[in-house]
């Protein structure tokens, strides 16, 4: 009942992923809006980058504790870890992407679902 719920509010969950990612300072947070696409994969695509992998491990971490916090939920398949140059948290309806700088350039997500309606959100003011 409760995946149902988060299903159901994927802005919600999708708010909850872009604080996660404040929180640790990510940046270049783009939310890529996949719900008007034909056979796409999930609601939303949502991408930053880290400046190292300490911090990739870090923002991936804020992401999952304040998702767990607000809902409960924990990711429904986690990738990437152990290589700690992008990791992937896939929430069904909502898809997390943390990329170290290069490997989010070499990736061009952003590029793939270039018919997505794509926002770029503004990094927190300190």
């Amino acid at each position: 009942m409760k995946s149902t719920l988060v299903r159901q509010d994927s802005d919600t969950l999708a708010d909850l992923v872009i604080r996660g990612m404040q929180d640790k300072k990510a940046s270049d947070i783009v939310v890529l809006n996949l719900k008007e696409l034909k056979n796409a994969v999930a609601d939303y695509f949502i991408i930053c980058s880290a400046n190292s992998d300490t911090q990739l491990d870090a923002v991936a971490r804020s992401v999952e504790e304040e998702i767990e916090k607000v809902t409960g939920e924990s990711p429904w398949q986690t990738e990437g870890r152990t290589n700690r140059e992008w990791v992937l948290l896939d929430y069904v309806d909502v898809v997390v992407h943390v990329f170290l700088r290069d490997r989010r350039k070499f990736y061009a997500l952003e590029e793939l679902w270039g018919d997505a309606n794509i926002s770029y959100i503004e990094a927190e003011e300190a």
